[in-house]
């Protein structure tokens, strides 16, 4: 390394921890660092862009804090680069002094029940990118002729995915859903949609924000199923957080809700697991078999749900999974199996003997599983970068054998996308947008080729500069 030249890093996954991340690096005034930010998408912002619900536009305008790290002059993107495709992990090593992985878990847990592949059976997060116009799924054929559907889950997912099912298409029309979505969603013929949750109120995951919507809907009543709290879980509210005791204030109110003539319905089904998808003479799902179930008390205290014994159907043309997310092995990055991460030891990337991976890192839920809000990943990239900063410290670092970075990616990364791609690629879409009646924050591409266009189009422009 040149003297005085910054030490440089690879962060790979554009999303929250990807972005706290760079921009806690290039903070630090000694040693400099010089952050690429590399993402398989075209576009960054990872999850805020293509999983947070299009109707939170609140919640996506974190994004403006990541634009600024992106001004950065230490601070370059590499969009549509793939790692494990277009770069190897080698290549990362031999380019760059540290390597931080941030690539999320984005795959379904499955079920693990009969009839699951059932046409009409989906895991959640493919409809969520569907529906955020996510490239890889804007080809997803959702059957919403269904006049009833099951969402699997008590996280805050199942009720984004219950919630859009629900929206009133004057609701939908001003967000940045994808247009291929609105079109289908508008002519949705749902009619009941049941939240299935195998435990009770006090034990769901959703946030209290999350819940009060679903209280809000403009075309749907609610009604509770097996909401009242059991001996034990009353016996624990007392100890519970805050936001466990006020989401079952909530639920209680939304018990003793009247119906009030609305077109659709939206169940929670509280205690219920489900066993079995039954199908039709099509192939396609009819009914949701669930089990019944109990809290009961473990052996340390904590309460779980056990199943009774008791079984009923629920009718069901469409169901969604959403029980909770594992991370996928990618290239040759160390990955623990059983838990579904990129091993590590508080954020350094380990061997199966524990030895720490030598200028390799790790940052987000591919490190710690899927927990916490947007928020949570800031702490969890600092703890990452405070040992960055001790190891380099330390002179524990990699020892790249080439600074080529731009040789690099001219050779294998052909579609490579710079952070002046993703403007053009923003420019179109908020221009659509604003074009639209209703006014629209963007009119999201969606499609592949589109969003490489949009990008050519940037470096064709600049360079007639």
């Amino acid at each position: 390394m040149a003297e005085g030249s910054p030490l440089r890093v690879a962060i790979i996954g554009a999303g929250p921890s990807g972005f706290y991340a760079a921009g806690q690096l290039l903070s630090v005034a000694e040693p400099q660092f010089a952050v690429d930010l590399y993402d398989r998408l075209p576009t960054p912002y990872g999850l805020v862009r293509s999983g947070v619900a299009p109707d939170h536009p609140k919640i996506k305008s974190v994004t403006r804090a990541y634009d600024k790290t992106s001004q950065h002059e230490r601070f370059r993107f590499f969009g549509h680069v793939e790692l494990g495709r277009d770069v190897s992990r080698a290549q990362l090593l031999e380019h760059y002094h540290v390597v931080i992985y941030t690539l999320g878990t984005s795959i379904d847990k499955r079920l693990g029940i009969p009839g699951e592949d059932l046409g009409g059976s989906h895991p959640a997060t493919e409809f969520v990118a569907w529906y955020n116009g996510h490239p890889d799924h804007c080809g997803l054929e959702v059957d919403l002729q269904a006049k009833h559907a099951v969402v699997v889950g008590a996280g805050n997912v199942a009720l984004d995915v219950a919630r859009m099912l629900a929206l009133a298409p004057s609701e939908l029309e001003v967000t940045d859903t994808a247009d291929h979505a609105i079109e289908v969603l508008r002519a949705s013929g749902i009619e009941k949609i049941t939240i299935l949750a195998r435990r009770g109120p006090l034990q769901a995951a959703w946030t209290n924000p999350e819940l009060l919507e679903m209280g809000e809907l403009e075309r749907a009543d609610l009604e509770v199923l097996g909401g009242e709290l059991d001996e034990r879980s009353a016996a624990a509210l007392a100890e519970a957080d805050k936001t466990r005791r006020r989401n079952v204030e909530i639920m209680q109110d939304y018990a003793a809700r009247a119906r009030t003539g609305k077109p659709i319905i939206v169940r929670f089904h509280f205690l219920a697991s489900p066993v079995e998808l039954l199908g039709d003479e099509h192939g396609h799902v009819r009914a949701v078999r669930i089990e019944n179930n109990a809290i009961t008390a473990r052996e340390d205290g904590s309460l779980a749900a056990r199943g009774t014994g008791s079984y009923e159907e629920i009718p069901a043309q469409l169901v969604f999974r959403s029980i909770g997310y594992t991370g996928q092995p990618i290239a040759d990055v160390p990955f623990d199996e059983r838990r579904g991460l990129i091993r590590n030891k508080e954020g350094r990337v380990t061997d199966p003997e524990g030895r720490h991976h030598i200028g390799e890192y790790v940052s987000g839920w591919i490190k710690r599983g899927p927990s916490g809000v947007i928020g949570t990943n800031k702490k969890d990239s600092q703890d990452t970068v405070t040992k960055i900063l001790d190891d380099v410290a330390a002179g524990l670092m990699n020892e790249p054998v080439s600074d080529d970075i731009d040789g690099m990616i001219a050779a294998h990364c052909e579609f490579a996308v710079t952070w002046q791609g993703w403007q053009a690629i923003d420019a179109i879409e908020s221009a659509a947008g604003q074009a639209a009646a209703p006014a629209r924050p963007r009119v999201k591409l969606t499609d592949w080729e589109q969003l490489r266009e949009a990008a050519r189009q940037a470096l064709s422009d600049q360079s007639r500069r």
